[in-house]
């Protein structure tokens, strides 16, 4: 199981060989910010979802400091479906990332103020 630099990452992604970037955090932390294109597998639901990896070529695991991801890695790697798959974690999580992110913010509803109604 190989690490990848966030920076590669960022080449792969630029150049259109985007690899299946598959980040490990709980839908709430996915939410509020990831890497544009990945794909949400919290870590607990990896062994029952890792078949959706099967047809990948390239898995980049992602999580907040790069430790995690290196299990995932190994999971997704162990899978027979990815069996020809190159399957990396990335180094330094999401904190070492300096690409761009995306949110998920457009789809949280906003709450209604708690203060009384002007006249």
């Amino acid at each position: 199981m190989d690490e990848i630099s966030p920076d590669e990452v960022a080449e792969l992604l630029a150049d259109g060989a985007a690899p299946t970037v598959v980040d490990i955090r709980n839908p709430t932390a996915f939410k509020r910010g990831h890497i544009p294109g990945s794909l949400n597998v919290p870590f607990g639901q990896l062994p029952d979802r890792v078949a959706e990896l099967a047809d990948a070529e390239r898995v980049v695991t992602v999580c907040p400091h790069g430790k995690s991801s290196v299990q995932a890695a190994k999971l997704i790697e162990s899978y027979e479906g990815t069996a020809d798959a190159t399957v990396e974690s990335m180094a330094g999580g999401l904190t070492a990332w300096d690409g761009p992110i995306e949110s998920g913010v457009d789809d949280a509803r906003s709450e209604p103020d708690e203060g009384p109604a002007p006249f």
